[in-house]
């Protein structure tokens, strides 16, 4: 057994879908949240700048002696260098692998298309990863850089039409799969949306579920669960306005987040 806190980020809310995954698969844990709000959208950007962000929030989240490190995020899981990884005194995971394999499982055909920001389409990680998983798959990967700024700006209705035109006109050269991976996790948000536009017969895989899965087996897996004396809970980092961040969570996640939100100014990062 291990009481330590779940350290979850994300460059804004997206993570969000993660942490309502965990919550409801692992009640008895803590999570600390961050998500890094100030600077989003990390789609957008460079390489090195994604790196040095994520080495930041790590680093964060280590000094909160967490037992395990989320990066709730495509752009992020599908970036961080391996050696990053290797040198981290914790167990980590992103969620290009947990999403791939639940495609790889329940494609039919092994035609699988992957949406996510231009970052992580460009990675190529996506693609690299079904391709080890599922040999002669038919991978589509399309980048969707208008989806998440959409999110974090509260456009998720189902029948919003700025961001029912922008799903559209990624989905639309999309044809001829049957599974779809969300690949970043703040596709979530507008599920029913996307599988509308996407169509009867495709399957959305949604990258926030299927990593808090992987946690909890990994945690089970490894004996280290809490033991539930600490009740669980969750406290939540950002690098913005707190306000923004709660009304966020609160209104579009159903995550009640009252008095558990604090600012990081990412310069002290």
């Amino acid at each position: 057994m291990d009481n330590r806190p779940i350290g979850v980020f994300d460059s804004g809310v997206g993570g969000l879908t993660a942490v309502k995954e965990l919550r409801r698969l692992l009640p008895a844990e803590t999570i600390v949240y961050f998500g890094d709000t100030g600077r989003v959208p990390y789609g957008n950007r460079g390489r090195d700048t994604i790196i040095k962000y994520a080495r930041q929030i790590i680093r964060f989240l280590l000094q909160k002696d967490v037992k395990m490190i989320v990066a709730a995020c495509g752009t992020v899981s599908s970036t961080l260098p391996e050696e990053v990884i290797r040198d981290l005194p914790v167990d980590y995971t992103g969620v290009v692998g947990p999403a791939c394999r639940a495609a790889a499982e329940r494609s039919r055909s092994g035609k699988i298309a992957v949406i996510g920001t231009t970052a992580t389409i460009k990675s190529g990680a996506y693609q690299a990863e079904l391709a080890r998983l599922l040999p002669g798959a038919r991978v589509t990967a399309k980048d969707c850089p208008l989806l998440a700024p959409l999110v974090e700006n509260g456009q998720i209705e189902r029948d919003n039409p700025i961001t029912r035109m922008a799903a559209e006109m990624y989905l639309k050269p999309i044809r001829d799969v049957d599974t779809l991976i969300l690949g970043c996790t703040h596709y979530p948000v507008i599920y029913d949306l996307i599988a509308d536009v996407a169509g009867e017969g495709v399957e959305l895989v949604n990258s926030g579920l299927e990593v808090a899965k992987f946690v909890k087996a990994h945690l089970t897996e490894r004996e280290l669960l809490s033991d539930g004396k600490n009740g669980g809970g969750c406290s939540y980092y950002v690098t913005d306005a707190v306000e923004n961040f709660w009304n966020t969570a609160q209104r579009y996640m159903k995550i009640s987040v009252a008095g558990d939100v604090s600012y990081v100014d990412p310069e002290t990062l």
